[in-house]
């Protein structure tokens, strides 16, 4: 069965998974950059974004199993980029460039239509207004047996921890204090949702934990 999974979504040690005021220049909130300071090493993020090299161990591991098994994906609208309301025109295309680093087909949860926009390496963004089930819906489809990565934001995640959609959370919590911005777990109850912790490994830059959904 395809799952709905979370890897690698960084947050501080009080709970933020952004950062406060996001914008072009901070598109990950005002300090939010930090939180993913614990990937940009490895070999799976360099790759990425086209280079070479790059670090092994823990934090790697956990980085390529984000992208192990993965047919499709799942975005919120402040995931794909900062405009807000009506698409203005057809100029912005994501914060990745030409070649975004997902390679399969993805969907960005919105209130406002827009064409499906088809990227370089396999990208396909396609825009779905009618919520997060339909969404979940034509990503698993899209999948074609394969999981899909849910990849926030905050708000997003959100959603689909209280639909008890979410099958299993790869959080990865940096040590960092961001004292304002979004927190993951506001007013979500995740012992009452049947989540437990799986597995839980700290690393010289990060603690990983894996929360999985009981039954």
């Amino acid at each position: 069965m395809s799952k709905l999974r979370v890897q690698s979504f960084a947050i501080s040690v009080d709970g933020y998974g952004a950062g406060p005021n996001q914008s072009v220049d901070h598109p990950l909130g005002v300090g939010g950059m930090a939180l993913h300071e614990w990937a940009f090493a490895t070999q799976t993020f360099r790759k990425m974004h086209g280079n070479t090299g790059g670090t092994t161990g823990v934090d790697e591991d956990f980085a390529a199993r984000g992208f192990t098994g993965i047919g499709a994906w799942i975005l919120g609208r402040n995931m794909f980029g900062p405009i807000r309301g009506e698409w203005p025109d057809d100029q912005w295309k994501g914060w990745w460039g030409d070649n975004p680093p997902y390679h399969v087909p993805v969907f960005v949860l919105t209130h406002h239509p827009r064409a499906s926009i088809a990227m370089a390496g396999g990208t396909t963004f396609n825009f779905v207004t009618d919520g997060i089930h339909t969404a979940l819906t034509r990503a698993k489809e899209a999948a074609n047996g394969l999981d899909v990565r849910l990849g926030g934001g905050v708000a997003t995640i959100q959603e689909y921890l209280r639909a008890g959609l979410v099958d299993e959370m790869h959080l990865a919590i940096a040590p960092i204090v961001l004292g304002s911005g979004e927190r993951l777990f506001e007013r979500v109850d995740a012992a009452a949702l049947g989540y437990r912790c799986s597995e839980h490994v700290p690393t010289a830059n990060v603690t990983h934990v894996v929360l999985r959904r009981d039954g």
